[in-house]
């Protein structure tokens, strides 16, 4: 179990071994990208536990260290937690980020919306994702983000990457992106 005293190394690696044990499942999947896979993370299991949320927040965290962000979210439900939890512990580690989240679908009651959250325009914000195929799902949150709310998106962070395309596809859009992991580093061979 880890906790505050754990260093950036221990974190890392205890999330690598959770994602591992509890994430990734073998069969036959059909993805949000509308691809068939013999494998699947869901990245719920890691992000609506306890120890796997924290190692996630604090290894971003990490990831984020001295620089200028004002809020994290991405695009609900997936990033929900993750922004949550990253914008808590960022209290502790002295740089306080706000955390924002996209819905599929704009609201039709109250104010709405389709980013909810503190944004102000001209914010630095960083899209968040737990598992990245193509980078759709970023690609419309990014869109949502600087549309609604005028903020500069500098960075994508995901849990995972597939490795099918979505680095490819964010970076030709001209977003840094940076994957905790790849499916190669959790040991599946996707040759």
């Amino acid at each position: 179990m880890v906790g505050p005293a754990s260093d950036a190394a221990e974190l890392r690696t205890r999330l690598r071994e959770l994602i591992v044990q509890r994430a990734l499942q073998f069969g036959d999947f059909t993805l949000a990208s509308g691809q068939s896979s013999n494998y699947y993370i869901d990245g719920k299991q890691i992000t609506l536990m306890g120890e796997g949320l924290y190692c996630l927040a604090r290894v971003i965290l990490d990831e984020l260290q001295g620089e200028a962000v004002h809020a994290v979210g991405g695009m609900t439900i997936g990033a929900d937690p993750i922004a949550a939890a990253v914008s808590a512990l960022s209290v502790c580690h002295g740089q306080t980020m706000d955390a924002f989240l996209v819905r599929k679908e704009r609201k039709e009651r109250g104010t709405k919306q389709r980013v909810e959250g503190p944004l102000t325009e001209g914010e630095r914000v960083v899209i968040l994702e737990d598992v990245v195929t193509t980078g759709g799902s970023s690609l419309d949150a990014i869109a949502a983000v600087e549309e609604e709310r005028g903020v500069e998106v500098v960075r994508l962070i995901a849990m995972v990457d597939r490795l099918q395309g979505g680095r490819e596809n964010l970076t030709a859009a001209g977003y840094a992106f940076t994957a905790l992991f790849t499916i190669e580093d959790l040991g599946v061979d996707t040759s």
